[in-house]
């Protein structure tokens, strides 16, 4: 790794300066389903949504320091996730980035010696890095520039011996230290540059994003929408950002939805009809700096049908330790329940679907669970599924979104706990994952701290 890592900084050894532009108050990137294998089974492209789903909601129920050590489980082919294209450096190189909102750093794969173990999938194109040494604009970040401490919080002067006096200032030619990130499936890590973030209409100098010179099951970048300091919406300064969801069953068409986002003065509530919902406070818990950059939300119950579910207090907000609440998370594809949360929907369902026999062999495979056979019948009838948050938003689930046709004769619902092992003790209690957000309008508000929504056909 040592070696590795030298070459990388002789890749790496220049300094340049940066181009400057006019600002300007709306930005519009088309926003696609990520799938890293179109032609997949689909009964194997569920079961892997469940574990990708199960290892993020792992991940982010134990959200630790990006240098923290754990065991990340890798699992093959598809994200289940969104993507967009960014543009950066001078001339602009493009390259495609998953769209998360349970991150807050931006990277892409980087230079001819970028290394990812398990991202050669079928029906994947080959991963183009971006090239520093192409970029005029580039330069790595420095060991004293304030964001290093973006990435590595508070304590990074610790490690940057050489910018300590008496040597600190101008003097002070040393980097900030590598990066290691770890996700749900899968990890990166390489060096932070500085280079200019490059949109039709807009150039943005000096835009904090990582060099990746090695990563795990991570055939894309990602570019963090969280709220951290290192966040795109962040490094942009955005007062909104907004974006439509097209369905999943679009996966391998190449359809596509506007990513809106807007900065200068505060534009009111130009979209009208929407649901809006506070986004809370997040817990500031020492040694889980992650649990900051979440857009908590207040979930205040769910029902099944008619009825409603007792859902215990303590799963629907953060405590102290920063246990229980609900996320908004873009990059979880299918939502998560902690347990008991879970079993209350479930047995919701099982008491009020009759109609269809379960489906249990499926269940085994796919790790969804309840699943119907439905064959015989040629309509579908559920019972409704609403989420219920304070200030009276409802989001009413259209059934494609909580129910979804697996092989040719039975139906599964698309929400998942953690059954494969004793429960997550830490962390968010519900996430509430895009597949639940297909062909709604959802907008961040960050200005006035407000989530809005609405069901749009998505196009």
């Amino acid at each position: 790794m040592a070696s590795f890592f030298l070459s990388f900084l002789y890749v790496l050894s220049f300094f340049f300066p940066l181009i400057t532009s006019s600002p300007t108050t709306t930005i519009t990137l088309p926003l696609s389903f990520f799938n890293t294998n179109p032609n997949q089974d689909p009964t194997q492209k569920f079961t892997h949504f469940v574990f990708q789903s199960l290892a993020r909601a792992k991940h982010i129920k134990n959200s630790q320091k990006s240098s923290a050590s754990s065991t990340t489980p890798l699992y093959p082919k598809s994200y289940g996730g969104y993507s967009i294209s960014l543009s950066f450096g001078t001339p602009p190189q493009t390259l495609p980035f998953i769209m998360d909102t349970g991150s807050s750093f931006v990277w892409f794969p980087c230079t001819k010696r970028y290394q990812c173990r398990e991202c050669s999938f079928k029906g994947t194109a080959a991963i183009t890095p971006f090239m520093p040494k192409s970029s005029s604009s580039a330069k790595l970040l420095g060991c004293a520039n304030p964001k290093c401490g973006w990435i590595h919080g508070g304590g990074v002067e610790n490690r940057c011996q050489d910018c300590r006096p008496p040597f600190a200032g101008k003097t002070c030619n040393q980097i900030c230290p590598p990066y290691l990130i770890l996700y749900g499936s899968g990890s990166t890590g390489g060096l932070a540059l500085v280079d200019t973030l490059d949109f039709p209409q807009k150039k943005i100098p000096g835009f904090l994003v990582g060099c990746s010179v090695f990563s795990a099951q991570q055939p894309a970048g990602i570019a963090g929408f969280g709220r951290g300091r290192a966040s795109l919406p962040a490094q942009l300064g955005l007062n909104k950002f907004s974006y439509c969801l097209v369905s999943h069953r679009f996966d391998d068409s190449g359809k596509s939805s506007p990513l809106v986002m807007e900065t200068g003065e505060d534009s009111g509530d130009k979209i009208g009809n929407l649901s809006r919902t506070p986004l809370l406070k997040n817990p500031q818990v020492a040694g889980r700096d992650a649990l900051s950059v979440y857009y908590y939300v207040s979930l205040r119950k769910i029902t099944v049908g008619a009825q409603k579910l007792k859902i215990p207090y303590k799963y629907l907000s953060p405590d102290s330790q920063g246990n229980g609440g609900a996320i908004v998370d873009s990059g979880t594809t299918f939502t998560f329940l902690t347990h008991d949360v879970f079993q209350l929907v479930q047995n919701a369902f099982l008491t009020q679907v009759k109609t269809y026999p379960r489906a249990g062999k499926l269940e085994s495979i796919t790790g969804l669970r309840p699943c119907f056979n439905i064959s015989g019948h040629r309509t579908i009838d559920m019972p409704d599924m609403k989420f219920h948050f304070k200030g009276g938003a409802e989001m009413a689930l259209p059934l494609a979104n909580y129910f979804t046709i697996v092989g040719t004769d039975s139906v599964c619902l698309t929400l998942v706990t953690d059954s494969f092992g004793p429960e997550l003790p830490a962390g968010p209690a519900i996430i509430l994952g895009n597949f639940q957000m297909q062909n709604f309008y959802v907008e961040y508000d960050l200005k006035n701290e407000k989530l809005g929504f609405r069901r749009q056909l998505c196009k």
